[in-house]
């Protein structure tokens, strides 16, 4: 994920926004396999969540990482719904994209020094 090759160069993926994230829909898959849609779902929840952090919301209890997005997994469904792998993977790269953002200064950090 984060990477797609054109023409023997590579280009980074946009970043998805909390309102894409939360609006995204998937097309079902039944018979070749798709992902459990309950677990994304609740995953989707935890990435938006991130990500209105980063634009200025609050702080979520357990903020997600690029990478966490990047190494997430999820069961794989046959013979009953699942949603399109390939449209998940598709949006969690612009997530992890978005998630490579610096998270807003907690106001932790020491004022400088007047100079």
């Amino acid at each position: 994920m984060g990477w797609f090759g054109f023409g023997g160069g590579r280009r980074e993926i946009p970043a998805a926004t909390a309102e894409e994230v939360e609006g995204a829909t998937f097309s079902e898959s039944r018979f070749s396999g798709g992902y459990d849609q309950a677990e994304v779902d609740a995953f989707l929840e935890r990435c938006v969540a991130s990500i209105r952090w980063l634009e200025g919301g609050p702080r979520p209890a357990e903020p997600l990482t690029s990478d966490a997005v990047v190494n997430q997994r999820f069961s794989q469904t046959k013979f009953r719904a699942g949603y399109a792998q390939d449209e998940v993977d598709d949006l969690l790269d612009r997530v992890a994209s978005a998630l490579k953002t610096p998270p807003p200064d907690s106001g932790s950090a020491p004022a400088p020094a007047a100079g």
